[in-house]
């Protein structure tokens, strides 16, 4: 299994989680129950997202300048 492959699986699960936070989110937003920590539950999730998703965004360009598309 080559780098790419496991950073596609990693960045799946953290959106997962913050889908089911955003999910939570807006449940306690709309019943009024709202806290800070809810609102700051997506945040580690997203934090992972960002992580990957600048990788998985480069990814062309470094295969690009390799020679070889992946």
């Amino acid at each position: 299994m080559n780098w790419n492959h496991w950073f596609r699986q990693i960045h799946r699960w953290p959106s997962v989680a913050f889908t089911a936070a955003v999910t939570v989110d807006i449940i306690a937003a709309l019943q009024g129950k709202s806290t800070v920590w809810v609102g700051l539950l997506a945040r580690l999730p997203l934090c992972l997202l960002m992580l990957t998703d600048l990788y998985l965004f480069l990814l062309p360009d470094a295969a690009r300048r390799r020679g070889r598309w992946e």
